[in-house]
């Protein structure tokens, strides 16, 4: 086994103000990744927009990634012009931008290649230009979305993006549809009555999301690109985000139940803590000779947690509410980023006491 080089391993938090009030918010974002030693993953709607975020930058070369608008299509020229625009105007200060794919990807390949090879041409004559990263986000079938990417290994400044609870719940929603009429598993989240007679099937199909996920990495890894990864944890039956998504959550979360199963009323996420460590250990395993990055994209849930020493910055807000949901989040993004730095950690160990085995 092989480890990953820790100079080339790159960890990041999801940096961004998803709960109301003032900067204030961000400059609390920027005091808690700066003490967690947690580079930024910043969503920018305009390289302005992003000028003005990378002021709260957590500190002076912190690593940072930056997911670009949603709508933004490879395949349209205006959206083209718009990624050299952000890649030229962040060469040398940002190592990534982050773009959605698209169905396109597998309905219409040859149009959406012929466009990669365009972009990435141009990429190649920004100096110090960062990575473009498709992320796995439209529900493709994973073995389209490793296909795509097979077909550009000569292709530099374009790589994956593999979002891990985006793939397993798409897996676990695809598993139990086939034995279930098509039924959607996410739906059993209202955990009807119904719910205590097939638990073990949904069991079985956030199983199958977590395979996935391990396929997915393993097919990319032959590419020997640099790759970048969202970390999350999700499950069907979740009801946490206030998006209505059933993952971006915790991986120290569980998904409380309405009846006992197993002696328990909680089932564990899709992933876990321990589920985390095995996908970084593989990652490191079939990965270490490339560049990996990993930013931790989990969504605030409501919960409040005291300001304490950061109550100063505040000292205006009449009500700190939000800014107590905004401190409960960054820290559940903090023990995730300890969880994660523990895990890259233990695989480097293994990877050192592995040839005392041969």
């Amino acid at each position: 086994m092989s480890g990953a080089d820790p100079a080339r391993v790159t960890t990041l938090g999801l940096f961004e103000q998803r709960i109301a009030g003032d900067d204030s918010l961000l400059k609390l974002a920027s005091r808690r990744f700066r003490e967690a030693g947690m580079g930024a993953e910043m969503h920018a709607r305009t390289s302005e927009h992003l000028d003005w975020l990378m002021e709260f930058r957590p500190w002076a070369n912190a690593p940072v990634t930056v997911h670009l608008p949603r709508d933004f299509n490879l395949a349209d020229g205006s959206a083209r012009h718009r990624i050299l625009d952000f890649a030229s105007r962040f060469a040398g200060r940002v190592s990534g931008l982050v773009l959605h794919d698209q169905e396109l990807m597998a309905r219409r390949e040859g149009d959406y290649l012929g466009a990669a090879r365009t972009l990435n041409e141009q990429l190649r004559k920004i100096d110090r230009c960062p990575m473009l990263f498709i992320e796995y986000a439209v529900g493709l079938e994973p073995a389209d979305f490793a296909r795509f990417f097979s077909t550009i290994p000569d292709l530099d400044r374009i790589g994956p993006c593999i979002d891990i609870g985006h793939v397993g719940i798409r897996a676990a929603r695809s598993a139990y549809a086939l034995t279930h009429h098509g039924e959607d598993v996410c739906a059993l989240k209202t955990q009807g009555p119904r719910l205590p007679k097939v638990i073990s099937d949904v069991e079985a199909a956030v199983a199958s999301g977590s395979a996935a996920v391990f396929g997915l990495v393993e097919a990319l890894s032959v590419l020997k690109k640099p790759v970048h990864f969202h970390l999350h944890d999700g499950h069907p039956l979740s009801t946490f985000s206030p998006f209505g998504v059933s993952d971006h959550l915790s991986f120290f979360a569980e998904i409380p139940l309405q009846f006992e199963h197993r002696g328990r009323r909680a089932l564990a996420p899709m992933f876990g803590p321990a589920g985390l460590a095995k996908i970084v250990a593989r990652v490191c395993e079939l990965m270490g000779n490339q560049h990996i990055s990993f930013t931790l994209e989990i969504h605030p849930t409501g919960e409040k947690l005291a300001l304490s020493d950061a109550a100063p910055l505040f000292d205006h807000w009449t009500d700190t509410t939000n800014a107590e949901q905004m401190n409960h989040w960054l820290a559940v993004l903090c023990r995730n980023h300890q969880l994660l730095r523990q895990s890259l950690r233990a695989s480097e160990n293994q990877a050192r006491l592995e040839p005392a085995k041969d």
